[in-house]
């Protein structure tokens, strides 16, 4: 009789637990409005809208490649499925048309669409819960006034009970903080506008900061680093591996720019981040490089003094293991397996990064490259791989790629030569299946593939957002 009044109060207690849970989960539908009139709204509030928009990155996530702009279904590999952008055009059967301006904002803060269903967090309502109702407001504005796309987004391909929106609660209960940013009253109005946009709009963490076994960012390794669509998002903070150290004006030109003369190009998912940095206000994007690099902190006098030996050292590099003296003359070392990756670089790489052609139509000196001292050589594999695309009708930084010449040895014997050359970390463990897994990931699904373009063109004056 004792077990059975000890097995009914655990029932009890569960039933009441997940009572709880249920009535913390459940979310009311925000009932359903007539579109909207696209001259209704303030054009002076649309153009706003569009700056915050594009700081978001809006297009890139919410456009399929070679879909309409912000009509969704673009493929989101997580670790747990995929998950597919919605439509957040004005369309009012398959879109946000028929969403309030309170149900717009509801997703923002909460990550709860208007139907009441938990918006999974690849949507980083995490970080867009700190935008405020104002620029909430303008961004709304922009979005309603878009051209209304019939596009409805596959269904996401989740297992059991992820695929059940009401577990997303669950994670947020864990890891989600809801709120407005509050400045910091210690801080100037730059540092603080920085902070603002880079923790909410910008997102910047959701690439660069490292994410637990359930997905969210780990707290206490702020911009530690992360990954992204099979990139390497280098830390950028303290433990920051660029060997010549970001400054404010540097960081501006690079977001602004998509280069910068001693960091090389934004490629890869960042080369969209920076193309749609280049048509905000400069400000935004100084106030943003302000911010970062404050977190970055000031540099040590030993990374001081190895940055300005770099600095120091000539534009170009002849590769040294490729010749050899006998007697007096320089011939070519044969292409052993000792040389192979030497060779490589002289045929293949040396003719841009050791020209001394200045960034962005020159190569980068490979010493100066960030590439060479990451954990791993995912990113330097994807651009040799894949090459860096020229904009679309706009002169801009160019690499052809390599895919169809340097098989997986060959990447191996180049990848340990630039390593052992351009940087003072220990060899990468054998990239060979990192390689291969590079290579089968582009041709199953070319995430790498963004719709506003992967590279910006050099002249920012020429830079237009996408809508």
């Amino acid at each position: 009789m004792k077990l059975v009044r000890v097995l009914l109060a655990l029932v009890a207690v569960l039933l009441i637990g997940l009572g709880g849970f249920v009535a913390y989960a459940w979310q009311p539908t925000i009932d359903p409005i007539e579109p909207s009139q696209a001259a209704s709204f303030d054009p002076a509030l649309v153009k706003r809208g569009a700056e915050l928009a594009a700081i978001g990155n809006c297009a890139v996530c919410h456009t399929a490649p070679g879909g309409a702009i912000l009509a969704g279904g673009l493929a989101l590999p997580t670790p747990f499925g995929t998950i597919y952008a919605t439509n957040i055009t004005p369309d009012p059967d398959t879109g946000i048309g028929r969403w309030s301006e309170a149900a717009f904002t509801r997703a923002m803060r909460k990550g709860v669409d208007r139907e009441g269903n938990h918006l999974y967090p690849a949507f980083p309502f995490d970080h867009f819960t700190h935008v405020t109702d104002t620029d909430n407001k303008a961004l709304y504005a922009f979005l309603m006034t878009r051209k209304p796309i019939a596009a409805e987004a596959p269904a996401n391909d989740l297992p059991f009970p992820l695929n059940i929106r009401m577990a997303v609660a669950g994670w947020k209960l864990l890891f989600f903080r809801e709120g407005v940013y509050q400045p910091d009253t210690s801080k100037d109005e730059i540092w603080n506008r920085g902070a603002y946009l880079a923790e909410g709009l910008g997102h910047c963490g959701a690439c660069h900061t490292p994410r637990n076994s359930l997905g969210a960012e780990k707290r206490g390794e702020h911009f530690a680093g992360g990954e992204a669509e099979g990139w390497s998002a280098y830390p950028i903070n303290a433990a920051s591996l660029a060997p010549i150290p970001w400054t404010v004006d540097s960081l501006t030109h690079y977001l602004r720019d998509g280069w910068e003369d001693v960091h090389g190009v934004a490629r890869g998912p960042m080369a969209p981040v920076t193309a749609n940095l280049g048509a905000v206000p400069q400000e935004d994007a100084r106030a943003i490089a302000t911010y970062v690099a404050s977190v970055m902190g000031e540099p040590s006098p030993e990374r001081k003094a190895r940055a300005e030996r770099l600095m120091a050292e000539p534009a170009t590099h002849r590769p040294g293991a490729v010749v050899q003296t006998a007697g007096s003359q320089t011939v070519p070392v044969s292409a052993t397996p000792e040389n192979a990756g030497a060779a490589i670089y002289a045929a293949a790489c040396s003719t841009c990064h050791d020209a001394g052609r200045p960034v962005p139509y020159g190569g980068l000196p490979l010493r100066l490259s960030t590439a060479m001292y990451g954990d791993t050589p995912a990113n330097p594999i994807n651009v040799i791989l894949y090459g860096l695309p020229a904009p679309e009708g706009e002169k801009g930084p160019i690499m052809p790629g390599f895919a169809g010449v340097l098989d997986d040895d060959k990447m191996a014997a180049l990848l340990a030569y630039m390593r052992s050359t351009f940087s003072d970390r220990p060899a990468w463990p054998d990239p060979r299946k990192l390689t291969a897994d590079i290579r089968a990931g582009h041709e199953a699904t070319d995430i790498r593939s963004l719709p506003t373009g992967s590279n910006a063109p050099a002249n920012p004056s020429k830079r237009e957002t996408a809508w």
